[in-house]
């Protein structure tokens, strides 16, 4: 996790230091992508916190899967003249305050009650 914490870091100093501008017409799908990506690293911050186990190919798939999958419903939209992208743009948005609401959860039940996480009630099995 510290290692995508530096690797962030790192990348928007670089992006700050670096004389680089995205054309107009790519504005739609750099912001797509930029959700995607924020989607999978909350995602993944959601997962290390909560009961949920991380596992890395699982998070490059999804993250790969996320950024292809918005950049085609953006491309299909260019096409036929519809702003898809904002379809993207919402989803996006309510999965990020779903998982940083969890992520919240997870730390208030972790930090501020001091004990275990929130644990759902086993089921009895009859046999």
């Amino acid at each position: 996790m510290i290692y995508a914490l530096i690797g962030i870091l790192a990348g928007v100093i670089i992006g700050f230091l670096l004389p680089f501008t995205i054309p107009v017409e790519y504005t739609r799908y750099t912001a797509v992508v930029i959700l995607g990506i924020v989607d999978a690293l909350i995602g993944a911050m959601r997962a290390q916190l909560s009961k949920d186990k991380y596992d890395p190919w699982l998070f490059s798939t999804g993250l790969l899967f996320n950024i292809l999958l918005a950049l085609g419903i953006t491309l299909f939209g260019d096409l036929l003249g519809l702003d898809l992208y904002l379809a993207a743009t919402v989803v996006f948005t309510f999965r990020i305050f779903k998982n940083v609401g969890v992520a919240r959860r997870t730390l208030f039940d972790r930090y501020v009650k001091k004990g275990p996480p929130h644990e759902e009630p086993q089921s009895r099995d009859p046999l």
